[in-house]
């Protein structure tokens, strides 16, 4: 294991070590994740199911459901995505603010579904939620598309991440039981691949959810260019996240064909990822991996790809509300200088936005990042002026 991950926050460690521990009884088959078919009728954010939910670390805190809810993929059509709504306990619900949690990488496979590991007490950000619990706060969380029984996951696919966020919000103000009002504040927060999915539903709710009451977004970490991003990971450590965002991109657009690509090494390993993988794995299995052991040709620089990867960079709309945006000097998993072209963009664009650098690497911050960001959002709900550092 690399010296980034052994001197992390015990948090992260302790939330992983968990998830590994984990009987195969606790990530068994589940039918609650798996979408009917046909969909039923609805808009975007209409429940399709719910059940309660146990979520141990916050069990004395809060009320908490897994949901089914209808949304949006990147192509546009019609989906179910999964999710987990947590509504505190000793707060007037039909006062508290609602913030939308995107959280980072949790891997492929079916198993590291998110709200399943909120629900066994095994997920990295628990103190985040936990966090903004304690402040009041109801919290909605997306799994984002594709975990299923047979998992199809678009990790890092920006069109699809940012409805999952918007609609799993929408889903927490329409589900029975949490009180919650239709009118609440909304913000909206996530760090690494949660940072980007943060941003696009931004980006994104002007046109797809406007009766929202977004107040604020907060994104760290964010991968706002797939291919600044990915290229310096071919490589390195952090190969498996290049791998997963292929096997994510292919996913949501079926034209780019990515198996044409791989070499028989390849589709082994992609195959193994996708069934076992979580975030350890993917951060561990191939410590110096490199795109040409598993390709024939790489797919990254060709036109069909090149297409769809500029479809989902941030950067193109504005943002209505304030924004906070933080990153590591030292992140070694997303490349600082495409986050800070980001936060350049939404200043062209006339967001009231605001930079904040860390002397960290990426794994470390989502834990030393969080107290900047939860006071961003608790002036966002108390009405207070955000000052823009454009």
């Amino acid at each position: 294991m690399s010296r980034s991950i052994r001197r992390v926050v015990p948090a992260l460690l302790s939330a992983l070590l968990l998830a590994a521990l984990l009987p195969p009884a606790a990530l068994a088959e589940d039918s609650f994740y798996q979408p009917p078919d046909p969909l039923p009728a609805g808009a975007p954010g209409d429940l399709v199911r719910s059940r309660v939910s146990d979520n141990p670390p916050t069990r004395a805190k809060a009320k908490a459901w897994q949901v089914m809810y209808l949304s949006t993929n990147a192509l546009g059509q019609r989906h179910a995505v999964t999710g987990t709504v947590l509504v505190p306990k000793d707060v007037d619900p039909k006062t508290a603010p609602v913030v939308g949690l995107a959280v980072g990488t949790h891997g492929p496979a079916f198993r590291c579904t998110p709200s399943r590991m909120i629900d066994v007490g095994a997920l990295y950000e628990q103190p985040a939620v936990t966090d903004l619990l304690t402040r009041g706060y109801a919290v909605a969380i997306t799994d984002y598309e594709g975990y299923r029984p047979e998992p199809r996951t678009t990790y890092t696919v920006g069109r699809s991440m940012g409805t999952a966020v918007l609609d799993v919000v929408r889903a927490a103000l329409r589900l029975p039981g949490t009180g919650l009002s239709a009118g609440a504040k909304v913000a909206l927060r996530g760090y690494s691949q949660g940072g980007g999915a943060a941003m696009w539903a931004g980006e994104l709710q002007p046109s797809y959810a406007p009766e929202l009451n977004l107040v604020g977004v907060v994104g760290g970490g964010v991968p706002a260019d797939l291919i600044q991003v990915a290229l310096p990971l071919d490589g390195k450590r952090g190969y498996g996240l290049l791998a997963t965002a292929l096997m994510g991109l292919d996913r949501a657009y079926p034209e780019l064909k990515l198996d044409d690509y791989l070499n028989d090494k390849g589709r082994a390993e992609y195959a193994r990822m996708q069934r076992e993988a979580c975030t350890v794995e993917l951060l561990t299995w191939y410590p110096n991996g490199r795109l040409a052991d598993h390709t024939t040709t790489s797919p990254v620089l060709t036109p069909p790809w090149l297409a769809r990867v500029r479809e989902n960079k941030l950067g193109g709309n504005k943002i209505q509300v304030p924004v906070f945006q933080y990153h590591g000097d030292n992140d070694d998993l997303v490349y600082p200088p495409q986050a800070k072209e980001l936060f350049a963009a939404y200043c062209r664009l006339g967001v009231n936005a605001r930079w904040q650098g860390y002397p960290s690497d990426h794994i470390t911050l989502v834990y030393t990042g969080n107290e900047a960001a939860h006071q961003f959002l608790a002036d966002r709900f108390a009405g207070q002026p955000a000052t823009s550092g454009c």
